[in-house]
């Protein structure tokens, strides 16, 4: 079995960590983005179309290519973030928080006593099925990630609150809901959405929480990495292989021979 990067022990040392969101339900993607060299995957359960068994052999496939699985749950429910660790995610990704109190929530649902309420069940996989059963809740309490995603005006508004939430690791900007909060609705690149995600980086970095960013591009990645953004989302499946079949079709097209030359 792979030996998978420690990313919290990265982002102490400023190292920034780089992964895309996965949709396609297919564990052969998460294996593929493991060998291309990628930190980490995101499974998607919020806008991809993944069920829990399938999402079970994706994070199979992410450890066997050594790749760190991290699942985005749909909602902040503690039955989602349960089910989401049972099956072996190293960390959760939990959209739409906009309070402290949503904030404790999802810190509490993530985490076993003394640090949260999450249910007890020696034998899910996370556990290996019961052979874990003695360390297992002290292990978890201590390995499990918890990424907070950060997508309105509240959140922002009730940031500096939610930094003090002690269990959260990294906060989340999600820049398209984040820019129709601010009235310029999927305009990810406009200042007025640029200011409010440095302004959520400054205020993380001096609560000591590492800052996340979903961006599109390799250039837009090492730009916000360079201004201190440690968890960076780069991209999705999905548009990674559109773009680079379209490279391939465009090389193809462009030198192909012509009609006399084909023969």
């Amino acid at each position: 079995m792979a030996i998978l990067k420690d990313l919290r022990a990265m982002w102490r040392q400023g190292t920034p960590t780089f992964g895309p969101f996965v949709q396609l339900n297919s564990a052969g993607i998460c294996e593929i983005l493991g060998h291309a060299g990628f930190d980490y995957c995101i499974i998607d359960l919020e806008h991809g179309v993944i069920h829990v068994d399938t999402a079970e052999n994706m994070v199979r496939a992410s450890v066997a290519a050594g790749i760190v699985p991290i699942v985005r749950v749909a909602f902040n429910r503690p039955e989602l973030i349960s089910q989401a660790l049972n099956i072996g995610a190293s960390g959760v990704h939990i959209p739409h928080i906009s309070t402290v109190e949503e904030a404790r929530q999802a810190v509490f649902a993530s985490k076993f006593f003394p640090m949260g309420g999450r249910g007890v069940c020696p034998f899910v996989r996370a556990a290996r099925y019961s052979v874990d059963k003695t360390i297992y809740y002290n292990k978890a309490n201590m390995e499990t990630m918890v990424i907070v995603a950060i997508e309105g005006t509240e959140g922002i508004d009730n940031l500096a609150e939610i930094l003090k939430v002690k269990g959260i690791d990294v906060i989340f900007v999600g820049p398209y809901d984040l820019s129709q909060s601010l009235g310029v609705p999927g305009q990810v690149t406009s200042q007025k959405v640029v200011d409010k995600v440095r302004e959520i980086a400054a205020m993380s970095k001096k609560a000591g929480v590492a800052v996340g960013l979903f961006v599109e591009t390799p250039e837009a990645a090492k730009e916000w990495a360079k201004q201190g953004v440690l968890y960076v989302s780069l991209d999705v499946d999905a548009a990674i292989l559109l773009k680079a079949s379209m490279n391939y079709v465009k090389l193809v097209q462009e030198n192909a021979p012509g009609p006399a030359e084909a023969r």
